[in-house]
């Protein structure tokens, strides 16, 4: 069967090996597969198109014998039979001493799947709840090291990075932090639920990290309810925690400074429009990722062609 996309992307199948609980709110889900020694990748904030099983399927039903015709096959496949896709960020990647691919890590937020959550889960959350061993999924992603799915692309003369991410993009934003050499001056920022969600980063690099809690957040800030959880009537970019917090720190000297934030949509452009207006970042040199967004599931956004 092809599994062929678009070079350099293609179709992978793969299988749980193990899972790792590594917060309150994060599930590290570790994957093999027979053909994922042609994955390839340098890493970073590297996105992915990961296809899960419907409760009841042993296997993601993708149409991957359309080839770069998939897309249109899997939206034409009834939605009661179609696997779920949803967009996720490699964590890492394992390889043998021929340079093949042989595990990948893919961190997962868990969303209303704790007892008597006010939300529902959605169905990757319940899918990285329950994932164990052998468990089956199917994986879009890159069979060249560079490309275009990596966004984080500091230009050489970058002499500050500047990165604020919240817990969806908490594993990209780690990844990078492995990869900035020793010394790279860097100020984050890492907003996360609960105080328990704090996975300390592994870096060389001269960061200044700090972490944004919304369960620390005053009972009555802007924007949240006493619950910590966004008020229903605030706007899409009413994003107090973040936003404060970035406006009123003292960034370190730089000439030539370069920005990565990413997150949810509406925090994203607000924190865009602070470092683009008032701190006068060149916005050629602010890379801005929106990963969701408030109110809308993934199904909706991409109905709405975003």
């Amino acid at each position: 069967m092809p599994t062929a996309v678009a070079a350099p992307f293609r179709f992978f199948t793969l299988q749980v090996t193990r899972t790792r609980r590594l917060s309150p709110s994060l599930v590290r889900v570790t994957f093999t597969g027979p053909d994922l020694h042609a994955f390839a990748s340098n890493g970073q904030d590297q996105s992915l198109s990961l296809f899960l099983p419907l409760p009841g399927q042993q296997t993601p039903v993708v149409p991957m014998e359309y080839g770069e015709g998939w897309r249109q096959a899997w939206i034409d496949t009834p939605e009661d039979v179609r696997a779920v896709m949803r967009s996720y960020t490699l964590r890492a990647l394992r390889q043998d001493a021929n340079g093949a691919t042989t595990e990948i890590d893919i961190d997962f937020v868990l969303h209303g799947t704790e007892p008597g959550a006010a939300t529902p889960a959605g169905p990757a959350s319940r899918w990285a709840a329950d994932a164990k061993s052998g468990d089956r999924a199917v994986l879009l992603g890159p069979s060249v090291a560079d490309n275009t799915a990596i966004r984080f692309r500091p230009p050489a003369d970058a002499d500050l990075i500047v990165i604020w991410a919240d817990e969806t993009a908490l594993p990209a934003a780690s990844a990078i932090l492995e990869t900035l050499p020793a010394g790279t001056k860097a100020r984050v920022w890492l907003e996360v639920p609960h105080t328990g969600d704090r996975v300390k980063p592994t870096t060389s690099a001269d960061a200044e990290i700090t972490w944004l809690v919304r369960d620390e957040a005053p009972a009555d800030a802007p924007g949240e309810d006493r619950d910590g959880a966004p008020e229903a009537a605030a706007p899409p970019e009413a994003t107090p925690l973040a936003l404060e917090a970035i406006r009123t720190a003292q960034l370190p000297s730089a000439q030539a400074p370069y920005a990565w934030i990413a997150g949810e949509s509406g925090c994203v452009k607000a924190l865009r429009r602070h470092l683009v207006r008032e701190r006068e970042i060149d916005r050629r040199r602010v890379t801005f990722v929106g990963y969701w967004r408030r109110g809308l599931s993934e199904e909706q956004l991409r109905e709405r062609g975003e």
